[in-house]
């Protein structure tokens, strides 16, 4: 994990990248980005729909999951110092790292075109979790799979 780690004396514009990255996959924006095209007209709802589903069932099979398992974060456990702010106190599995992945997910399976840059944009979202040291790479991992067999179980029904 150390080598994916930027350290706490990394420049202060790599981690402000970093930040902004890891912001990407938080609570709101995940949201907006998921249910904001329901705005834009008919041709979306049915997707903005799935996606808002997505995220919001995914968001509750995370918390589940983080107070059953209850494992601390590397800041907790290995004496990182994280680099942003902890949401909480529970490390497995990243919430960050399923709602992008939800968002992008569902988006991407609906417009092929843009699957590429948004499974991208999602993967970086995970990935800025472990350079920011609040997460373990399985913790990212769990993460990202859930949001993928959420979006499946819900996108056949």
């Amino acid at each position: 994990m150390l080598r994916c780690a930027i350290p706490p004396t990394a420049p202060r514009i790599s981690r402000a990248a970093w930040t902004a990255i890891t912001h990407l996959g938080a609570t709101g924006p995940s949201l907006l980005a998921a249910g904001l095209p329901w705005l834009a007209g008919r041709a979306l709802q049915a997707t903005s729909k799935l996606a808002l589903a997505t995220v919001v069932l995914s968001h509750l099979i995370v918390q589940i999951v983080k107070r059953t398992v209850v494992r601390s974060r590397p800041a907790k456990v290995e004496r990182f110092v994280s680099l942003v702010t902890e949401p909480d106190c529970f490390s497995f599995p990243s919430g960050h790292a399923t709602a992008s992945m939800s968002v992008a997910v569902v988006y991407g399976a609906a417009f092929p075109v843009w699957a590429a840059p948004l499974l991208l944009l999602a993967l970086l979202v995970g990935f800025s979790r472990i350079k920011l040291r609040v997460h373990y790479p399985s913790d990212v991992l769990v993460g990202q799979f859930i949001a993928v067999a959420t979006a499946g179980v819900l996108a056949t029904w």
